[in-house]
């Protein structure tokens, strides 16, 4: 069964492909606290030449705030969707097993 992909994780699955980003770059994105909704405007280095390509820009504004090339585990969207789902259903048996007790 393939987990439910939360509305939050939609936007950036679809910005990942509209702007070919790689899992990297989107979560590092994701911890800038970017808008997945707003990287159309960010991304038009063709029509403004003095603009950095948006895959590049993201990266020089990770680099630049956190000190560091790049997250120290990079995890797919799906599969932080997946991680999030088994936690789900851990708490929900942790809390059946409080209550029958």
């Amino acid at each position: 069964m393939a987990p439910k992909i939360p509305i939050e994780f939609q936007g950036w699955i679809e910005a990942r492909k509209r702007f070919k980003l790689s899992h990297a770059q989107v979560q590092m994105a994701r911890e800038l606290g970017m808008n997945p909704k707003k990287l159309g405007g960010l991304a038009n280095h063709n029509q403004e030449p003095w603009k950095a390509p948006l895959p590049g820009f993201i990266e020089d504004l990770y680099l630049k705030r956190f000190s560091k090339a790049h997250p120290d585990r990079v995890i797919s969207l799906e599969e932080r969707a997946r991680e999030l789902e088994e936690k789900k259903l851990q708490r929900r048996e942790l809390r059946e097993k409080e209550r029958a007790t």
